[in-house]
């Protein structure tokens, strides 16, 4: 499938650029192949189509003389001047947030995941229907479908209506389901940290580098969606929880948001924040910027974070310094300056320590704490946490007691605090 981008607004160039890059990444990852980009600046967006006749004419040009399939504009189209495009154009038209959408849809793996996409699918079809050709507007009746007179649209629409309800309660049933599942992991003195950051910043890579797991990783933009949570051993023995999030970018459609309400909460309930950047990327800190609002946006700005410095092998070596890059990124960020900065590589492994020994020191939940336990020989249970989420210092057998001695997050310790 070949494609033209096209962008319409009144922006700074470098922006407009940038935009449209990020728009081609995106066309590319959905198989789309590029065969001409335009641009145009309006004081204010063409009602009927956007962009105006001259342009909707060159475009119609650009696409017949490249044979494309698709046009593609990167700004939110209204189903009316999606509709008149087509017909100008010719062609399929789209606009980004259809673009998303369609490339969403296409890596969505678990029930969850294609609920949520299908959910935002059809919060963006709805105002569409109208106009789709002569059969949604037949007239008919019928038992259980629709009533005398009754047009085939508003029956559509009403069974859309229902679909998205039906969705809307499943997912609030994922959404209890996790509620759940974080509940009982609260029961165990278990932290998680959650991997948030920009599309393709190296968060899958980072993720299989820290807890061995075999996450796809894929230069294509969104590669993966399903959020994954696996175990990570602490240079302290701390053990915690590592969630891996679906990626951020500029302009997420709200539609998205909403969906993917029960995936975000994985990181509005984090302990830490690993937020991974993309060193090497020309738009690093408007990259920055952006999670940081995003973040800010679904409640997790206050929850602490670690800025990971991703792909520095991809850097001149006097480029490497943590804290320089840090005041680069988070210079019109808005982020805090006092924000631990690690720089690695998740690809070579290169700093990786440094992270984990960060994680170490900044992560605010159960600090460790020495303490000596008096417990029965026979309570396995007790003895295996000590022996599983601690340090075991010292095992001594007296009768029918077990003295031990080990170091311990401290909400185990007051867990066990009757046997101290």
């Amino acid at each position: 499938m070949s494609g033209s981008v096209a962008r319409s607004g009144a922006h700074r160039a470098p922006e407009v650029e940038e935009s449209l890059d990020e728009l081609a990444e995106l066309a590319a990852s959905a198989g789309a192949e590029i065969s001409e980009r335009l641009t145009q600046s309006r004081s204010a967006p063409e009602a009927a189509t956007l962009v105006g006749r001259g342009k909707v004419e060159e475009l119609a040009a650009a696409a017949k003389g490249s044979a494309a399939d698709v046009v593609i504009f990167d700004h939110d189209l209204t189903p009316t001047q999606q509709r008149n495009l087509e017909k100008a154009i010719g062609c399929k038209v789209i606009d980004r947030t259809q673009l998303i959408l369609d490339i969403f849809a296409s890596r969505a793996r678990t029930r969850e995941g294609r609920l949520q996409v299908e959910l935002a699918q059809l919060n963006y079809l709805l105002p569409r229907l109208a106009g789709h050709g002569v059969e949604m507007s037949r007239l008919g009746g019928g038992i259980g479908t629709r009533g005398p007179g009754e047009t085939k649209l508003e029956t559509d629409r009403r069974r859309i209506a229902r679909r998205i309800k039906k969705i809307e309660d499943d997912l609030e049933g994922v959404r209890a389901g996790r509620a759940l599942h974080r509940h009982r992991r609260s029961a165990v003195p278990l932290a998680t940290l959650a991997l948030a950051g920009y599309t393709n910043a190296g968060k899958s890579t980072l993720f299989n580098r820290l807890t061995k797991a075999a996450v796809l990783t894929d230069a294509r933009m969104f590669a993966t969606l399903d959020p994954t949570v696996r175990p990570l051993v602490l240079p302290s023995r701390r053990r915690v929880l590592m969630s891996d999030t679906v990626g951020f970018i500029r302009n997420l459609p709200t539609t998205l948001v909403k969906a993917f309400r029960a995936t975000l909460e994985e990181v509005t309930e984090a302990a830490l924040v690993l937020h991974v950047v993309d060193v090497s990327s020309p738009g690093a800190e408007e990259r920055t910027t952006h999670v940081l609002k995003v973040l800010a946006e679904i409640g997790a700005a206050a929850i602490p974070q670690i800025l990971v410095i991703n792909k520095m092998d991809r850097l001149p070596a006097g480029e490497a310094d943590a804290e320089t890059v840090k005041r680069r990124l988070l210079s019109e960020s808005g982020g805090h300056a006092d924000t631990r900065a690690v720089t690695i590589s998740a690809l070579t492994g290169d700093g990786v320590d440094r992270l984990l020994a960060a994680i170490d020191e900044v992560l605010p939940l159960d600090p460790l704490v020495r303490a000596r336990f008096r417990l029965p020989a026979g309570d396995g249970a007790a003895i295996a946490l000590l022996h599983e989420f601690g340090r075991v210092l010292d095992t001594q057998f007296s009768g029918e007691v077990c003295e031990i001695e080990a170091e311990i997050p401290e909400s185990l310790s007051r867990r066990l605090k009757g046997w101290t």
